[in-house]
């Protein structure tokens, strides 16, 4: 049995929350260069060139990205062989993040749903868990903003609707949200288990680096189709036309029903902030 105190977990999670706000991750901004050089409208070429000058400002002057700074969503791997001493590992993943947004100076974002009082401090953080195998602990972050989540949507779809009824809600998705998720986006899909898992899975698909495909093939090419249908709606970079509208297609799937084919499609913005850390 393999023990670690809570305080490295909290000073984990400050240090993540931090770090994704403020450094792009290296395969966004490669993709981002990459479509640039693909790129044909002038007009997208030059807001390409502001995304990437845009990286390179909030890295030299460690300054957020974006002032929408998210709400922290968390995918965690806890090995059962692994005893975490001091707090409980939610009361100190919440406590990094308090600490992560308050002396990082980045905007506290999160209300109570129906009087909308801020909490303070950008907590209560959203947790994912899963008990692995092994005794180490795997820590995901993502600072979710809402301008693109609020692009999100879910669609309990027919068994008959089939791999034409997924693409199509696809593409209506992406193509309603139009310039609101600040395109080129990161769009997340989930297919199959229930309402709650496969939203659960359209989130975890955002956190695929970017130009990583899913290990099953057919899934594989259906990413590639959809990124490629997705890139030709002309939407284009904030919305002013072009064909780089997204950067990848993640898609993640679960056993379902047979009564039932749940889809979700979860948006990220160009900056798709994430970080991953093992202790």
């Amino acid at each position: 049995m393999r023990e670690i105190d809570s305080r490295l977990i909290e000073e984990a999670v400050r240090d993540m929350c931090i770090d994704a706000c403020i450094n792009l991750d290296d395969s966004v901004l490669k993709s981002i260069e990459y479509n640039k050089s693909r790129e044909e409208n002038d007009v997208a070429i030059n807001i390409l060139d502001i995304l990437i000058e845009n990286a390179e400002i909030a890295k030299d002057k460690k300054i957020p990205l974006c002032q929408d700074t998210g709400m922290a969503v968390f995918f965690v791997k806890v090995g059962q062989d692994l005893h975490i001493k001091g707090k409980n590992i939610s009361s100190a993943i919440n406590e990094g993040v308090r600490r992560g947004y308050t002396e990082g100076y980045l905007r506290k974002s999160v209300v109570s749903p129906i009087d909308r009082i801020n909490t303070g401090d950008n907590t209560p953080a959203i947790i994912h868990y899963d008990i692995v195998d092994g005794d180490c602990l795997e820590i995901e972050f993502a600072a979710k903003g809402f301008g693109s989540e609020n692009m999100s949507k879910l669609k309990m779809l027919k068994p008959s609707d089939g791999i034409e009824g997924i693409k199509q809600f696809i593409l209506d998705t992406v193509s309603e949200a139009g310039p609101n998720p600040c395109p080129p986006i990161v769009v997340g899909v989930g297919i199959g288990g229930t309402v709650d898992k496969c939203s659960v899975i359209a989130k975890k698909a955002l956190f695929r680096e970017i130009g990583k495909h899913n290990s099953e093939n057919y899934i594989k090419n259906l990413e590639i189709e959809m990124l490629e249908k997705i890139n030709s709606l002309g939407i284009g970079p904030q919305g002013l036309g072009g064909n780089t509208t997204a950067l990848a297609v993640n898609i993640e799937t679960f056993p379902t029903h047979i009564a039932g084919l749940p889809v979700v499609v979860n948006i990220n913005c160009h900056s798709s902030r994430h970080k991953k850390i093992v202790l």
